[in-house]
């Protein structure tokens, strides 16, 4: 006998009993992004490797130690796409969309990295992306922080998540902090761990999210990225502040948010929760205002967020947050052979006639007991029994949850809907 082939470790099935959660976000996530004029890019998932170390950076974990690369017949060095604002970005340069215009963009669709799979944390895992292009003022940084703040509210999420703010400020301020904490850092070494060792002269800021407890100590005593910020920056991050106030929308800074590409610029932001264990973070984002220019194109102002989809779906089933799955509404069968051969046709005569019902035929012919177990293991409301005669066929209605209500009989299909 043949051994059976797995599927490969962190890149899991959606089983049918799965996908109505992830259709059930997926909607709330399409209805949305059209409630804000967002417009849908679909872009490829492999793209070429130079794209993600120029816009990620080199020195980062994602690029190191977790993309999936490879060479092509062609020897082209190709790599399954890890996140998607950079392929956004070349697709948005390459077509012409972002020069002296404003872009309202979503996408959906897996993602690659070869991390140790855990629960929330997968090899291929699917995102949601929102990026605004061309806008320069908080207004745009607002607009994208009040999108994500109803959709997790249309999800039911708005009570388990907390945001956190930041900002990185300029690049020039960015620069004058990153040596600033590296000389505080280095005079304190000993203490910190290997992970963060490793940061000081590859990307000092993520010393500042380090799991490390004897690190984040330390970090207590650390420079502050504020007292670095520039002018420009600080009204921006006030500018911001100021709208989410205004909107209600509660928020929290954390001057230790930086988030773990070297992109990002000014605002940064996180939506966490403490109901995922160790996998906090539902939803991040923040501006990038030169990724544009990195990549090629004319500068461009940008900003967006990304949420993991998975991790939205554990979250709304931990929290019981699903709605009901939907039942079937009616299930269709012939009462004897000479019924069976109608059974499809008069099914199809339903959808016509009332396309919002569910409807499954039975297959196979069994006797008619069998028949009416397996519509009300089916799970269907209503059965359709058809009988065929030299009368012609005549029809009866079953209830299968509500068994007190009698039967329905009739003989034209069209009355059909009159009793449902």
């Amino acid at each position: 006998m043949a051994k059976t082939i797995q599927a490969i470790r962190g890149m899991n099935d959606i089983l049918p009993n799965q996908t109505p959660a992830w259709q059930y976000v997926e909607g709330i996530l399409r209805q949305l992004a059209a409630a804000y004029t967002y417009q849908e890019i679909r872009m490829p998932v492999v793209e070429s490797t130079e794209l993600f170390k120029r816009s990620i950076g080199e020195v980062t974990d994602i690029v190191e130690k977790e993309m999936y690369t490879f060479d092509d017949r062609n020897g082209d060095s190709l790599t399954l796409r890890p996140e998607g604002t950079a392929v956004c970005v070349r697709a948005g340069n390459e077509h012409g969309l972002l020069y002296n215009q404003t872009q309202r963009l979503w996408y959906m669709g897996p993602m690659f990295r070869h991390e140790r799979p855990q629960k929330g944390r997968y090899r291929q895992f699917h995102q949601f992306g929102l990026e605004a292009f061309g806008m320069e003022g908080p207004d745009i940084d607002a607009e994208v922080i009040l999108f994500s703040a109803r959709l997790l509210n249309e999800l039911g999420l708005g009570q388990h998540v907390e945001l956190q703010l930041n900002s990185l400020a300029s690049n020039e301020a960015r620069a004058a902090y990153r040596a600033a904490l590296r000389e505080f850092l280095r005079s304190h070494e000993e203490a910190l761990d290997e992970d963060s060792k490793r940061r000081l002269d590859t990307n000092v800021l993520r010393v500042l999210d380090s799991k490390s407890p004897q690190t984040q100590a330390l970090l207590v005593n650390a420079p502050k990225l504020s007292d670095y910020w520039d002018d420009a920056s600080r009204a921006h991050f006030s500018g911001l502040t100021q709208r989410l106030d205004h909107a209600g929308v509660r928020y929290v800074l954390n001057e230790r948010l930086v988030r773990g590409l070297d992109y990002y610029n000014r605002t940064v932001f996180e939506w966490v929760t403490t109901d995922l264990g160790a996998q906090g973070t539902v939803l991040a984002g923040g501006r990038y205002d030169g990724l544009v220019e990195q990549l090629g194109g004319k500068p461009t102002a940008a900003v967006g967020f990304a949420m993991g989809m998975e991790r939205i779906v554990l979250l709304l089933e931990a929290l019981e947050q699903l709605p009901a799955a939907a039942s079937l509404d009616l299930y269709v069968l012939g009462a004897d052979e000479q019924a069976e051969l109608m059974a499809l046709s008069v099914a199809e005569q339903i959808r016509d006639m009332a396309p919002w019902l569910s409807v499954q035929n039975h297959s196979g012919s069994q006797a008619l007991k069998k028949k009416l177990q397996k519509a009300d293991k089916s799970g269907a409301e209503r059965a359709l029994v058809i009988f065929a005669d030299e009368q012609g066929l005549r029809f009866e209605l079953k209830h299968l949850r509500e068994r007190e209500l009698a039967a329905v009989e009739f003989n034209d299909i069209n009355q059909l809907t009159s009793y449902l």
